[in-house]
């Protein structure tokens, strides 16, 4: 299983979030990209690198970006980190998300 590391942007979103059932709609979606990286669609263009996973919840689409990274630990095999970079409704969260990486 992946390691993870949430980023500032992301955890700011998490904390000001007070609908409980949508944060456990995000806790799972983390559960499962940490079961499997590679299960939501990879970005192109500006965002090549990044990963998108969609949450739908109450007819609102919800995003979560993040991204892989591999590290060389000294005791061990290569380790993948899963980095979540972003979080938030679908309105704008590109444009943020773009904004965030430059």
């Amino acid at each position: 299983m992946a390691e993870l590391r949430i980023l500032p942007p992301a955890a700011k979103y998490f904390k000001k979030l007070k609908d409980k059932k949508l944060k456990s709609l995000y806790k799972d979606a983390i559960d499962a990209i940490l079961q499997n990286p590679m299960i939501a669609e990879e970005k192109t263009g500006d965002l090549k690198g990044i990963r998108s996973y969609d949450i739908y919840y109450n007819r609102i689409n919800y995003e979560l970006a993040y991204s892989l990274e591999y590290v060389q630990r000294e005791d061990s095999d290569e380790v993948e980190i899963v980095v979540v970079i972003m979080a938030g409704t679908r309105e704008n969260f590109y444009n943020e998300l773009k904004r965030y990486l430059k």
